[in-house]
């Protein structure tokens, strides 16, 4: 699922993920040639529509412990014989964060061709597609099997012989000439007459998805791409020869500008590109690379190694035009802070937007306004303000002391997007440990600075350490001692959308720790040599088990509907499972299941059972947990997370995908609660 993660994106919220069955792909089968002669080598099609806002994974990628793949297998038969794989057909390149590798991936079409040779007249080409489709709307990632099978084919000529193998090396799956048992399947029921509330991710109302894009907007304010801009800001507004009544008119007009370019810039780019699209340019290395060096190069000039004059007479320049009667240097300084803060602010703007890709226009639009009038309302404030700023001294040691501060911050900052580049393109360079030592020593020197034991150029002699410079350098050097255990595995979360992923680290001893203080089972569990649970908690793979396991020790059963390829069950697991909070409820409170439903392991047939769903048979131990998942509560996203009580109902509103691990406590709380009242003995 790694991954770069910013701090705004922690208030972001799923949509629902209860109740509905989906089908985002259709597909579809079809030959090169209907009528070959024996002997020939034609193609099979494999087309499949693909909804919108989501994507199929392709066949051909390498990504290790990564997304499920498409596959297709076939059931060998006489009259035909596999020439070479699978070939996907023009696929699109994505960027996992979860798994750190690059995948193929299909939107709107695809399509994947096998070449066969004919070896009869009437081939009989059957087989299985096995597939996982996601979406970027809400993180929702769901895998499928659909059967196949080619009717269309008449061929001529006299029937040659052979052997039906696969020359693609992959083991044919034979006809089979028994008959699965038709055994019944039980599982969680959903009794809403016990089920108090509304479903933990109901959707918000117009209303409250506006307050929610006007909340990301101030949150905006305070990530390392923006906070820095608010001196450059004020610096622009400074100017000797404008009356109150102009700084105010160009304040407003600085302030709409902003509106302006991010509704309209926003929405045009969701429209335009989707969430991917976003994404991909948010993450480019190009971008990122030029602010990592404007930063540094501001840095610089604040610790007075330099002064910058260039950008300034460009400004001027348009100020100048701006005076003829338009807003030309207004609307260059607003279109600045919107670059410059485009690498953190457009996740959040993509998770606003987002609904352009599935229609919807005006929503979108007026969620953009909302956003962009709370991120725009501080910044004209301080546009306005700068005047009161101009009474203050213009001289002394105190301004260049808060240059050299700001100085300070900007070479900290900086490597923020230097590590977005760093970790989507897998350079390896900025690990967490080696940018916590980098800040480690940048704010120790500010520390060291605020106590006047470091002087820069235009500072003015600090005889004697002040009340406020102390003041400044006790929380600096607080900071700093907060850092240290960062380097051996502490999760800063304060820092989560600042520093580079836990995974990076070279030595993490929590990591190493975590597994001492876990529960045991009733019993071994089935299948441990191929499954695990995260953060050395011991739980089940098997549902039966588990409810077992469960009934004896007189808890609730917690349900994790999981799947090897399901990256937001993976962030699930790293963001909210390693809360402490989280985790003590999980290892004392509950018996813990995870079904995976996409292993493809093959269960023994007295153990097969034909749904009731769709009238299919279920051989695998992840095509049964699906079922399971289906069948009994209507779902078939991942994550899913559903409490259970020893009559297999189930006592809280099911929880998907939501990174917020006091609402995930709540959830937790609330199955507890409800135990407690029906079955407390």
């Amino acid at each position: 699922m790694r991954r770069l993660f910013l701090l705004p994106l922690l208030l972001v919220v799923a949509l629902s993920a209860t109740g509905q069955v989906l089908m985002p792909a259709h597909w579809s089968y079809s030959v090169s040639n209907p009528n070959p002669k024996v002997g020939e080598e034609i193609d099979l099609i494999f087309s499949a529509e693909i909804d919108k806002d989501w994507y199929l994974y392709a066949n051909e990628f390498v990504c290790e412990d990564g997304p499920n793949h498409t596959t297709m297998t076939f059931k060998a038969h006489p009259s035909f014989e596999l020439v070479g794989k699978i070939r996907d057909i023009k696929p699109q390149k994505k960027h996992d964060k979860i798994f750190d590798c690059d995948v193929m991936i299909y939107r709107g079409v695809a399509e994947f061709r096998q070449t066969i040779k004919v070896l009869q007249n009437k081939p009989v080409i059957q087989g299985n597609t096995d597939y996982q489709v996601c979406t970027d709307v809400d993180g929702r990632c769901i895998p499928f099997d659909e059967d196949f099978s080619f009717d269309s084919i008449t061929a001529s000529g006299s029937a040659t012989q052979g052997n039906g193998f696969q020359s693609s090396g992959q083991n044919p799956i034979p006809l089979t000439t028994t008959t699965p048992t038709d055994t019944e399947v039980h599982g969680p029921t959903l009794d809403k007459s016990i089920l108090e509330g509304t479903p933990a991710l109901e959707q918000e109302s117009f209303l409250g998805y506006l307050l929610f894009a006007f909340v990301l907007g101030l949150a905006s304010l305070i990530t390392p791409c923006v906070f820095p801009m608010v001196p450059m800001t004020v610096t622009f507004f400074l100017k000797d020869n404008q009356t109150r009544r102009e700084g105010i008119r160009k304040a407003l007009g600085f302030g709409i500008s902003i509106v302006t370019i991010y509704t309209l810039a926003g929405t045009l780019f969701a429209v335009l590109l989707g969430a991917e699209g976003l994404n991909a340019l948010a993450t480019h290395w190009a971008p990122n690379l030029f602010i990592f060096v404007i930063f540094i190069i501001f840095a610089l000039s604040f610790f007075g190694l330099f002064e910058i004059n260039a950008p300034y007479q460009l400004v001027n320049a348009a100020d100048r035009k701006a005076e003829k009667g338009g807003w030309t240097g207004i609307f260059f300084m607003a279109a600045t802070l919107v670059l410059v803060s485009f690498s953190c602010t457009i996740p959040i703007v993509g998770n606003v937007v987002v609904m352009s890709a599935g229609g919807q226009i005006i929503k979108p639009v007026l969620a953009m306004f909302s956003y962009s009038l709370a991120f725009a309302i501080p910044f004209t404030l301080f546009a306005i303000f700068p005047e009161w700023i101009k009474g203050l001294p213009k001289s002394g040691g105190w301004l260049n002391s808060v240059k050299v501060t700001l100085g300070f911050l900007e070479l900290a900052l900086c490597w923020k997007f230097f590590s977005i580049a760093d970790q989507a393109y897998h350079w390896g360079i900025l690990d967490r440990d080696v940018n916590i030592a980098l800040w480690i020593v940048i704010f120790t020197l500010l520390g060291v600075y605020f106590l006047g034991k470091i002087r820069m150029k235009g500072d003015s002699e600090v005889p004697t350490v002040t009340v406020p410079r102390l003041m400044l350098a006790i929380p600096v050097f607080a900071f700093v001692v907060y850092l240290i255990p960062g380097m051996w595995g502490a999760p800063l979360k304060m820092l989560a959308g600042y520093l580079p992923p836990t995974s990076t680290l070279d030595f993490d001893l929590v990591a190493m720790t975590r597994s001492l203080n876990s529960k045991e089972t009733c019993d071994e569990p089935k299948y441990a040599d191929n499954f695990h649970l995260p953060h050395g908690l011991h739980g089940y793979f098997d549902y039966q088990q588990a409810l077992a396991c469960a009934r004896q020790q007189n808890k609730p059963l917690f349900i994790d509907f999981t799947g090897h390829g399901c990256t937001n069950c993976r962030e699930m697991e790293a963001v909210v499972w390693s809360e402490p909070q989280v985790l003590q409820r999980l290892q004392n409170d509950f018996v813990v299941v995870a079904l995976y439903v996409d292993d493809k392991t093959e269960l023994p047939e007295p153990q097969w059972y034909t749904s009731k769903y769709d009238n299919k048979v279920k051989k695998t131990i992840g095509k049964q947990n699906a079922d399971l998942q289906i069948t009994n509560l209507e779902n078939n996203a991942q994550p899913f997370y559903v409490l259970v009580g020893p009559d297999e109902r189930v006592l809280a509103w099911p929880y998907g995908y939501d990174r917020s691990p006091e609402k995930f406590v709540q959830f937790l709380e609330s199955g507890k609660s409800k135990y407690r009242e029906l079955y407390a003995r």
